[in-house]
């Protein structure tokens, strides 16, 4: 009995990781996507025209709450967060070729708040 409710627990965990969502000590843990700091311009790039491609990016926009600081990877994360949120919030939703992190503390900053 007890090693069938161990493979259940774990079984259950390995789906929920599986699926992108991570199983935290008080219930779901929130996850954000942002670009891997080492990732080069080129990329960066990229990766916001395709977010952009499939999502709003209106809110980087300047005079908009996150177009500040007005760097490459600010602009990145935001995109590739608003591209992995409206996609579900996947591992790979996130991956970008390996350039996006999946994160749990939250990014926002100010008034530029992250879904």
């Amino acid at each position: 009995m007890a090693k069938a409710v161990a493979g259940a627990v774990t079984l259950s965990f390995l789906l929920l990781f599986l699926s992108g969502d991570l199983l935290a000590v008080n219930g779901y843990q929130k996850t954000w996507c942002v670009a891997r700091p080492s990732s080069d311009h080129a990329t960066l790039l990229a990766n916001i025209d395709y977010a952009c491609s499939q999502v709003d990016c209106r809110i980087m926009q300047k005079g908009c709450p996150c177009f500040y600081p007005d760097n490459l990877i600010n602009h990145a994360s935001i995109a590739m967060n608003l591209y992995y949120n409206s996609k579900g919030k996947n591992q790979w939703n996130c991956d970008f070729r390996g350039s996006g992190l999946i994160v749990i503390t939250d990014p926002s900053y100010g008034n530029c708040l992250y879904p």
